[in-house]
C-alpha cells in the first residue's frame, strides 16, 4: 500500500490505496464533479501535495508542491500512464520520480505570514492544551484542528484567533507531533486496537473508531452503520478517544441489534476475545449492562491527515 490520502472532487477520502487502486482513480477522472484527485503523504505535512485535474477529452494538468509556495511545480501530459507513472513515484519518494515530465515553475504570488496570536497566557495555554488534546487522539486533519483553533475561544463579541493564525498554530504543533512519532518503535496500541475491530468487523459486528461526540449519539446511529447480517456493535466516540489520550483507558460501548442481554453479552465476550488476540488487555465484569475498558493503554495514534 502507498503511503498516501488521495481525496476527489466527489468528497471521497482513499487511505493507503494500492497502486492499482491509484491508478484507477488517475483513469476514473475525467467527469462532471469528478474532475481531480489531490494526494497528501501519511503523515500529512504542511504545504506538501501533489494534484492532477482532467477534464475528458484534454490533457491532464499535475501539480506537486515541496513544503512552500516557493516550490510548487506545474507540468502537462496528454496520456494517463504518464500521470500514474508519476504519482506513484511521487507517492513512493522514489528518486527521478519526475524527470518524465517537463516541469514548470508557478508563480502563487507573495506569502504572507500569519500576525502573532494576541491572546495573553492563560488563553493561550488553554487553547494549546485543547488542540493538543485532539492531536494526540489522531483522528483529526490538520484542516479540522485548524477549524478548532480557530473557533474554540469565540464568543458573542469576539473572534481572537484568525484562520491563518489558526493554521500557523496547528501546523507548527503538528510538526512537533509528527516529530515525536518518528521515535516509535513497531505496533502501538491504537494499531493493535485498529487490527482487534478488523477481526470483529470481518465476524459480524460493527466496529467503529471515534464514533459520534457521545453515548447518546452512538447508541442513535450506530445502528444505520451495520450491513446484512451484522449481529451487533462495539464502538467509542470522541470522549472516550479524549480519556483515552489523557492516559485514562478506553471505554468500548457494545451491544446486540436484537436487543438481548444474552446477544449483548455474547458481543462483550467476543469484543474482549479479540482485544485480548491483539496483545490488549482490559476489565470488564461480564456485565451486558456494563462498558468494556481497554486498560493500561499507551495511546500513540500515529497521525493520518
Amino acid at each position: 500500500m502507498l503511503e498516501i490520502v488521495v481525496m476527489t472532487e466527489n468528497g471521497e477520502r482513499h487511505v493507503r490505496v494500492s497502486a492499482e487502486e491509484l491508478a484507477g482513480l488517475v483513469r476514473r477522472i475525467g467527469g462532471d464533479g469528478d474532475r481531480f484527485l489531490v494526494i497528501q503523504r501519511i503523515p500529512d505535512l504542511p504545504d506538501v501535495f501533489a494534484q492532477v485535474w482532467h477534464k475528458a477529452g484534454g490533457d491532464f494538468t499535475l501539480e506537486h508542491r515541496g513544503g512552500a509556495a516557493a516550490r510548487h511545480f506545474q507540468a502537462m501530459a496528454d496520456k494517463p500512464e504518464d500521470v500514474i507513472g508519476a504519482l506513484t513515484g511521487w507517492a513512493l519518494q522514489e528518486a527521478g520520480w519526475d524527470a518524465g515530465l517537463a516541469w514548470s515553475l508557478l508563480d502563487m504570488g507573495p506569502t504572507l505570514g500569519a500576525p502573532p496570536l494576541d491572546l495573553d497566557e492563560d488563553e493561550r495555554e488553554e487553547l494549546e492544551k485543547r488542540v493538543r488534546e485532539v492531536l494526540v487522539g489522531g483522528f483529526s486533519s490538520r484542516a479540522e484542528l485548524a477549524e478548532l483553533a480557530e473557533d474554540y475561544l469565540v464568543t458573542k463579541d469576539r473572534r481572537p484567533v484568525s484562520r491563518e493564525q489558526a493554521v500557523a498554530l496547528v501546523d507548527r504543533m503538528w510538526l512537533e507531533r509528527v516529530a515525536e512519532q518518528a521515535e516509535w518503535q513497531g505496533e502501538t496500541d491504537p494499531e493493535r486496537l485498529t487490527r482487534a475491530f478488523t477481526v470483529l468487523r470481518e465476524a459480524g459486528i460493527t466496529a467503529r473508531e471515534n464514533f459520534t461526540c457521545c453515548r447518546g449519539c452512538g447508541h442513535a446511529e450506530i445502528g444505520g452503520e451495520g450491513g446484512p447480517g451484522t449481529r451487533g456493535f462495539v464502538y467509542f466516540h470522541t470522549q472516550c478517544t479524549d480519556s483515552a489520550a489523557a492516559g485514562h483507558g478506553l471505554t468500548l460501548l457494545y451491544g446486540g441489534f436484537d436487543g438481548s442481554s444474552e446477544t449483548t453479552a455474547s458481543i462483550g465476550h467476543e469484543v474482549v476475545a479479540a482485544l485480548a488476540a491483539a496483545g490488549l488487555p482490559t476489565e470488564w465484569d461480564q456485565d451486558p449492562g456494563q462498558a468494556i475498558t481497554v486498560t493500561p493503554l499507551d495511546w500513540r495514534r500515529r497521525l493520518v491527515g
